[in-house]
């Protein structure tokens, strides 16, 4: 069974197409299109007829990441948020009315026990679940009512850094990662070979190109997984436990790594982990999942909290990780 890939996941090549197409000729004109614009230019080379009430977050142009460093001293909007989200797999309520919001350009992790719905976050942040009641916000925008062509826009603002890797297993690692250009853009062969190198060399792991997955150690198969990941500069990083099977020295460096993008490019990071040390050391803000609700703060506050069940929490956490680290 082909191993899932974000950017094939319920999306919509035909429409990422044409969003790229209009922002390639605007740029290359010396201006981006108005929204009527955009809109003439949409219908004209697709036939779709998107929503305008909201065709200005929907068709909101992509922000290079490089330009989009966080202002340390001030604290950012929510660029993704959860609003009254009512979620069920079959007769199991996962969520009643869960309220969150993740801060613009930075590093928040979501914590919980096994079915607390952390990964289940991520799958509706990335349109991949839709809630029974409740809104979705990616970038001001509420994604729950799109079609998959217009989500497949929104999907190009989204990076997903999947548990274990989900690399193809006979793609080298210069084809898996070259993957979502080859998808979403028009870009020569020379472009494409350039875009994938210096993204590899960002990682760490500039001269793995040629190897296969089941070559790579796994700490390896983690950054060309984060590679693929933000190669298409997104403005969110998902990413479903990043250090899953990793020993402490790799989960370190992992870790760091992630933290190193964050305060290079701005993107903002939503990391589902249960490694509570790493999560103390990078986390901008903490979501904790407890018994159908969320308790959110900054490290600092969710380990002095009073809450028992986050107290609880927090103190088996630690000492589980520091039994494992001691052996």
């Amino acid at each position: 069974m082909r191993p899932p890939i974000f950017c094939h996941l319920r999306s919509s090549v035909a429409a990422n197409f044409v969003y790229m197409q209009g922002f390639e000729t605007g740029r290359a004109a010396g201006k981006l299109p108005t929204i009527p614009e955009f809109l003439n230019f949409w219908g004209e080379k697709s036939g779709l007829r998107p929503q305008r009430s909201q065709a200005h977050l929907l068709y909101r142009p992509l922000i290079p990441a490089e330009t989009t460093t966080p202002d340390q001293t001030t604290i950012p909007e929510d660029f993704i948020a959860l609003d009254g989200v009512h979620m069920v797999y079959g007769k199991r309520v996962v969520f009643e009315s869960l309220t969150c919001g993740f801060p613009g350009g930075r590093i928040s992790v979501i914590l919980g026990g096994s079915g607390s719905g952390k990964s289940t976050i991520l799958r509706l942040i990335g349109g991949l679940a839709r809630p029974r009641s409740g809104a979705v916000l990616v970038d001001g925008l509420d994604i729950t009512g799109l079609s998959e062509r217009n989500l497949g826009v929104v999907r190009r603002k989204l990076g997903m850094m999947f548990q274990g890797g989900a690399l193809l297993d006979s793609y080298s690692v210069f084809e898996n990662v070259a993957l979502p250009l080859r998808e979403q853009r028009r870009l020569s062969a020379a472009a494409i070979n350039d875009e994938v190198h210096s993204t590899l060399k960002a990682v760490g792991v500039g001269d793995s190109d040629r190897l296969l997955p089941g070559e790579l150690s796994g700490g390896m198969l983690r950054r060309v997984a984060l590679a693929r990941a933000i190669i298409g500069k997104p403005l969110v990083l998902l990413c479903d436990e990043p250090f899953s099977g990793l020993d402490p020295v790799s989960i370190r460096r992992m870790e760091a790594l992630l933290m190193q993008i964050n305060k290079q490019y701005g993107i903002t990071m939503i990391v589902v982990s249960h490694d509570i040390h790493s999560t103390l050391r990078m986390a901008d803000q903490i979501l904790l999942l407890l018994e159908g609700r969320v308790i959110t703060g900054t490290p600092d506050e969710l380990r002095q909290s009073r809450d028992p069940l986050a107290r609880e929490f927090f103190d088996e956490g630690m000492g589980r990780a520091s039994t494992a680290r001691a052996r």
